[in-house]
């Protein structure tokens, strides 16, 4: 049996709490109730791509967006690389009460 989800219901405009170009979406849902289970970077870049229709700026925020999307990138590879040069028998990183 497939359980209906609820359309999201609709934040009253709060240009503080609930900006409109974060809560005009016509699915009903808000930019931050995406952006917050995303690292800092991705979910920033999220947020420009969201309004970048809203508020005026569209070049302005979609250059931000690859901004935090290339810094995103680089801080993927060097947490990669650090990942890849560190020798698998060495514990070293491992703590104490862990072994």
């Amino acid at each position: 049996m497939k359980t209906r989800l609820s359309k999201p219901v609709r934040k009253t405009e709060d240009p503080v709490k609930h900006p409109s170009h974060y809560t005009s979406s016509d699915s009903g849902i808000e930019c931050i109730d995406v952006v917050e289970h995303m690292s800092f970077n991705l979910g920033n870049a999220v947020k420009y791509i969201w309004r970048s229709r809203l508020k005026g700026r569209f070049e302005e925020d979609i250059l931000k967006a690859i901004w935090y999307l290339k810094r995103e990138l680089r801080r993927h590879e060097s947490v990669s690389n650090q990942t890849s040069k560190r020798d698998p028998e060495d514990r070293s990183t491992t703590s104490r009460r862990a072994r």
